[in-house]
């Protein structure tokens, strides 16, 4: 039978999967309310350098509240990032819907 891990909140410590994704386990989707949530913006925190990742898409497994999401390719490669590295999980902000980039600062410019 299956074991839910002990989650307390943020900050979570997680390792980052072979398929580059990181995992939310349910237990913290459901403490944080964002089982509705399509798309979020998440930071993390690895080896010291916090970084803010805007409209990540969170993957829905069947039948759980879990989440996955990918770290961008960028991301990883200019801070080394690799598979079973540990991060920090330090924000999730989930977003009611997904805005690009240029979206997001044209809203914020007016």
């Amino acid at each position: 039978m299956p074991r839910s891990l002990l989650v307390n909140g943020l900050p979570y410590r997680t390792k980052v999967y072979i398929n580059n994704q990181v995992l939310l386990p349910a237990r913290l989707v459901r403490d944080l309310g964002i089982d509705w949530a399509h798309y979020a913006d998440i930071t993390i925190k690895y080896n010291d350098k916090i970084i803010e990742l805007r409209n990540v898409l969170l993957l829905r497994t069947r039948r759980t509240a879990s989440r996955q999401f990918t770290i961008p390719r960028e991301v990883r490669e200019r801070l080394g990032i690799r598979p079973l590295d540990e991060v920090e999980i330090l924000q999730v902000r989930p977003k009611m819907e997904m805005k690009t980039e240029a979206e997001t600062r044209a809203e914020l410019a007016r």
